[in-house]
């Protein structure tokens, strides 16, 4: 774990003269949109981060490009996920590792706070980010890269890093309060993918999706066909389509439910793999979980504040 020379970094640190002379900002790579946001906040002026992954990109699916290659032979510092998140580049990474300093940033979570993986026996849910938590984890872990990248730093990434985890504090609460408005017997939420596992044990909501942790499972017809009789059954009213994942087989299961006489309604399009339009507030990570949380909640018969809990999200979410 990339945080067991934290400390020895820290230590070199206090032994620099105070006034440091400037240099041009560390080139860090990041594989999706959250890590390079938490880069950005935690790095500041200090670094220069290039995202890999944009808004609709499926992390899961993802493979490398010329240009990514190229930009991450030049990095001082790639960070990726990790926990099989980005399996179709495990093996560069593992190989990139040998050259270059390379983290893979979810994996210095506790795994004792992971959620067993559905598909592989020796592997956990990738989505920390689905909860601010958890992400906290990831903050830090990124910190204690770009310490160990530029030691001189370590006082602006630590004073950046505490203003960032105040903020996922405060998300905690307003998610806790929010979803906490909705009914009980309104709390389920079925998606494309099981992307929202560590969401729903947060936030006391059960989580149904129609492809397994990864999007490469399969979406058979059975899975579908249980799905719609469930919707029936319970009278569940609305589900949720995400940004990064088709949206076909969620349709197949609202036309389903309409032939046995059940309407269900989209109840809006979710931030799974992949954040917002960059420059949007939604395409940071506070932004991303602010509209999921509020379109969630004013889906499922919550009390939302307009505009979310920055009255920044977009009109009508």
């Amino acid at each position: 774990m990339i945080r067991r020379s934290f400390v020895a970094a820290l230590a070199f640190t206090a032994a620099l003269p105070f006034a440091v002379w400037a240099q041009p900002p560390l080139k860090v790579v990041a594989t999706t949109g959250m890590i390079a946001d938490a880069a950005r906040q935690v790095g500041g002026e200090q670094i220069e981060v290039k995202g890999l992954m944009g808004p609709g990109v499926d992390p899961h699916a993802y493979r490398q490009t010329r240009s990514d290659i190229v930009a991450m032979t030049r990095a001082d510092l790639i960070l990726w996920n990790g926990l099989y998140l980005e399996a179709q580049m495990e093996d560069f990474f593992h190989d990139l590792g040998r050259k270059r300093t390379v983290v893979a940033v979810a994996e210095g979570v506790d795994p004792s706070k992971l959620r067993a993986h559905d598909d592989y026996a020796d592997k956990f849910d990738p989505h920390v980010w689905m909860t601010p938590d958890l992400w906290r984890d990831v903050v830090l872990e990124v910190q204690a890269a770009l310490t160990l990248a530029r030691p001189e730093a370590a006082e602006s990434f630590a004073s950046n890093a505490q203003l960032h985890l105040a903020e996922l504090d405060r998300l905690t609460k307003y998610a806790q309060d929010t979803l906490g408005s909705v009914p009980d017997n309104s709390k389920v939420l079925v998606t494309a993918h099981d992307a929202f596992g560590y969401f729903g044990d947060s936030f006391g909501f059960e989580v149904l999706g129609i492809q397994g942790i990864s999007t490469q499972s399969e979406a058979g017809l059975n899975r579908i066909g249980e799905l719609v009789d469930l919707l029936v059954d319970r009278r569940i009213s609305a589900v949720f389509v995400e940004s990064s994942v088709s949206d076909r087989s969620m349709r197949a299961l609202i036309e389903g439910a309409a032939a046995k006489g059940h309407a269900v309604a989209i109840g809006g399009e979710l931030f799974s793999d992949a954040m917002g339009e960059a420059g949007t507030y939604e395409g940071t990570y506070i932004g991303m979980l602010d509209h999921n949380i509020t379109v969630i909640a004013s889906a499922l018969g919550g009390d939302v504040p307009t505009g979310g809990m920055n009255n920044k999200l977009s009109a009508g979410f």
